[in-house]
């Protein structure tokens, strides 16, 4: 190909032709190799296509720079050696890593000699090569301020320490290594401290998630670069692997070269599938990656769940490689002879140090059995709250067994019983001993998980679990938490733990983890009685969260339902903590208000029934709501019209959801109310109140305020044809905007006023109604995705057949919404199901 470019450039300069000209030849070869890397990646590995594409991309420069020598030199064209400039390929290019779609990070390095025209030569190369579609990341140093740029910018130096020569003088670059050699034994403990933190705030911005970012994440080529700085500052290498049995043995380089030739991989295939630069493992390129990478279906898991447990497994093993390495490398360098005093203080056994709740040991210790290990990790101290890189590559080197025995298992029992567990189970995972320790986890070990909903894969997001029980926030669930007793807490502990270790099978996880516990209980010696708690857990540990926000929780027959799997209050309270752990662990605010509310209110809708089943009838919770708000001061006041008034509200809904003294509180506000009265707050969330006698457009008022999300909508018949709307919303609004809310509600009161509403898509199978919820309520159930005006949709037909709702539950989480409508049996909703039905569905093909 080059060949060929080079004889087509020869003729065009022979016929004196334009840069233009020039650049359309230079950008069809470029195309056409281009669209010849399917074929080049079908036959190279990962790090073998990076060498290649670098090498291609070199020759394409050079081939450039070369026409631009000859047509300013002409006739006259000195050695391309003897003029004064290089062409330095820098960054990923520098250590030839370079990708499809990767930044072409070039310096162009000159010394100012007055002989020749240089500015005008580099000048024009850079204009062509972006002409050629060659998008360079260029800089252009004159020789002699090289040194004085890297200090002002650790970056530069970051670039710097991975150049490579492409083409030029090699007496100017023998020079530049001199430089460069000064700038590598200059402020090292900068450079080092500098990367460091920006490594560390990386990690932050990008942690290990289901979508990996494979160069930025966790795990991932950023991993990597950084050890490979360090390693050729402090060391000079400019091979990592020349550290070998220097550093660390052949065996861990290879374990570690093997993952990072994966994920090489992966970032190829992932340019290539996507025709730009995507270093994201995002859902949607899953597929086609899967198969790219050799990957098949099995009758256990799909291709795609492979790819993702392996590349999870890889990045898992560079990170753990990298940071071990890096803080051995460094230490030499941070290492200062003043405190070796200091370490007496610390000290807490030999060559093991514990300094502000962290634990360090020389990188020489010896490794130990696992029954010593265990035994160690058993009698830690307290305060002790994270592992230097020193002591996990030493309990990394822990021997393994060839079975567990019982001393094994009798010491594994007590650290599963151990207060601070997130801590110690922090450390199996980074030290690879998780599934050693908890044999039962192997399976969900690196395990994804494609539901859209959980940021982690299933090990990490259990250990999570632990983290979130050992450090309860929701002061509602740590209330419920500070009531049990220390049995309970230890139960519901491990379960919370392994609710999820049925994972990553065929069969439900919750019947298989039921099992599973049970079989890995007996095996670590627990109590019958124990076994049966942490397994039954196992077994129904979602289902107060789908209770919570799937179904109507003020239903006799719901709470029966859902107090007849719990069966007792003791049940109820370690359920109620580990739905807590779950929920939390998904991912960030996936544990909202609204879900701590529900949760909330399911636990105190289902006390009642522990002692007396009869409290659950709608019937029997109004009377008793009755009897405390007849109980109330404000209420003895009232005249006798009014006290009969109030009881005879017609909304059950009222009785089952709002305290006495806001039912009272309500009752009086209506009680001078003609056409209509509204409240408008605008505190934590938006929310509207309307208490109207004369008829509201609700669908025209939800359509108007449908760029805003709706948390819940409760409808109240009062007294008098006299009703009450509260509408809650997800957010708060800017106070400037409260004037518009306001003008959108007076205008809902003018039933001829029109919205054009969004038609949302929602399937057949998305909708459950059920006619006899309750003895006075049908109910609505909608599961789809989350889309505008939904609700302003869904009303409006309600609307249209004088359907009256009683009320709305709202529930959104990662772009699904669960919605629950409870209507009066009033006739018009029976009769017309069929229809109404087919409204909602009438934008979807299902």
């Amino acid at each position: 190909m080059i060949t060929e470019l080079n004889i087509e450039i020869e003729h065009l300069i022979s016929k004196n032709a334009d840069n233009f000209e020039v650049s359309k030849v230079f950008k069809s070869y470029i195309n056409d190799y281009v669209l010849s890397i399917d074929t080049i990646l079908t036959n190279s590995i990962g790090k073998d296509f990076f060498v290649k594409h670098t090498k291609q991309t070199d020759k394409f420069i050079i081939t450039l720079y070369k026409y631009i020598l000859r047509k300013h030199f002409a006739s006259y064209l000195p050695l391309g050696t003897s003029i004064p400039i290089c062409l330095i390929a820098l960054g990923s290019y520098g250590r030839e890593q370079l990708c499809i779609y990767s930044d072409i990070d070039l310096m162009i390095l000159y010394e100012d000699i007055k002989g020749y025209n240089l500015k005008e030569v580099m000048e024009e190369f850079i204009t062509l090569a972006w002409d050629c579609g060659i998008k360079l990341g260029s800089r252009v140093h004159e020789l002699k301020d090289v040194q004085a740029s890297v200090k002002e910018d650790v970056t530069i130096k970051t670039s710097l320490i991975e150049s490579r020569l492409i083409y030029g003088s090699k007496h100017l670059w023998f020079s530049y290594e001199n430089i460069l050699s000064k700038i590598r034994k200059t402020n090292q403990i900068n450079f080092i401290l500098e990367k460091n933190l920006e490594h560390s705030l990386r990690l932050k911005k990008y942690p290990l998630k289901m979508q990996a970012n494979i160069k930025d994440g966790y795990g991932g080529m950023r991993d990597a670069n950084m050890l490979f700085w360090f390693a050729n500052i402090l060391y000079g290498v400019t091979r990592l692997r020349d550290l070998i049995n220097v550093l660390f043995t052949e065996e861990e380089y290879q374990k570690y070269r093997i993952s990072l030739e994966y994920i090489f991989q992966i970032r190829n295939h992932l340019h290539n599938i996507a025709g730009k630069k995507l270093d994201v493992i995002n859902f949607d390129v899953l597929p086609e990656l899967s198969s790219r990478l050799g990957f098949k279906n099995t009758p256990w898991h799909t291709k795609e769940r492979q790819l993702m447990a392996k590349t999870l497994e890889y990045l898992h093993n560079i990170h753990d490689f990298t940071s071990i390495m890096i803080k051995k490398i460094t230490r030499k360098v941070e290492f200062k002879k003043e405190n070796i005093p200091l370490l007496k203080k610390y000290r807490y056994k030999k060559n093991m140090y514990i300094i502000e709740n962290k634990i360090y040991c020389s990188y020489h210790q010896k490794s130990q059995k696992l029954t010593y290990i265990l035994k160690e990790l058993l009698v830690l101290p307290k305060e002790v709250k994270e592992f230097d890189p020193s002591y996990i590559y030493y309990i990394k080197k822990t021997q393994h067994p060839s079975f567990l025995t019982k001393e094994h298992k009798k010491l594994i029992k007590s650290i599963l019983l151990k207060e601070s567990l997130s801590v110690l189970l922090n450390l199996l995972y980074q030290a690879g001993l998780f599934r050693l320790v908890l044999p039962v986890c192997k399976k969900i070990t690196h395990q994804p998980q494609f539901d859209g909903y959980h940021d982690l894969p299933v090990d990490l997001h259990s250990i999570l679990n632990i983290t979130y029980f050992e450090n309860i926030q929701d002061p509602f669930v740590k209330n419920v938490f500070d009531k049990m007793n220390k049995t309970d807490v230890k139960l519901a502990k491990i379960a919370t733990l392994f609710h999820d270790i049925g994972k990553g099978r065929k069969k439900d996880h919750h019947e298989t983890g039921e099992k599973l516990f049970k079989s890995f209980g007996s095996f670590l010696g627990f109590e019958p009685s124990s076994i049966q708690i942490i397994s039954k857990l196992i077994r129904y540990h979602n289902q107060m969260s789908m209770y919570a926000t799937n179904e109507d929780i003020y239903s006799e027959k719901i709470i029966l339902n859902f107090i007849g799997i719990v069966q007792n209050k003791r049940f109820l309270d370690m359920l109620y903590v580990l739905t807590y752990c779950d929920i939390s662990a998904v991912g960030k605010n996936i544990y909202s208000s609204a879900t701590s509310a529900l949760l909330k209110e399911l636990y105190y809708q289902a006390l009642p029934a522990f002692d007396n089943k009869d409290l659950l009838s709608e019937s029997a919770r109004k009377l008793s709501k009755l009897n405390t708000i007849k109980k109330l001061p404000k209420y003895s006041t009232l005249s006798l019209l009014m006290k009969r008034k109030i009881s005879y509200i017609a909304s059950s809904q009222l009785f089952l959801q709002l305290k006495a003294q806001d039912i009272l509180d309500l009752a009086i506000k209506a009680k001078d109310v003609k056409d209509y009265i509204y409240k408008i707050k605008n505190e934590e969330v938006l929310s509207i109140q309307i208490i109207r006698s004369k008829a509201l457009n609700i669908g025209y008022m939800l359509g108007k305020l449908e760029f805003l999300d709706i948390g819940s909508m409760n409808i109240f018949k009062l007294y008098d044809e006299k009703k009450c709307f509260e509408i809650k919303f997800t957010q708060k609004i800017d106070d400037s905007d409260l004037l518009y809310i306001e003008e959108i509600v007076k205008n809902s009161f003018d039933m001829s006023k029109k919205t054009k509403l969004i038609i949302p898509t929602i399937k057949k199978n998305d909708i459950i109604i059920d006619l006899n919820h309750t003895s006075f309520l049908a109910s609505l159930k909608v599961k789809t995705a989350d889309q505008k005006g939904l609700l302003a949709f869904i009303t409006n037909i309600l609307d249209d057949y004088n359907i009256e709702i009683e009320s709305a539950k709202m529930y959104t989480s990662r772009g699904k919404v669960r919605d629950l409508f409870l209507i009066e049996k009033n006739g018009n909703f029976a009769s017309n199901t069929t229809d109404i039905l087919n409204l909602l569905c009438v934008n979807s093909k299902v």
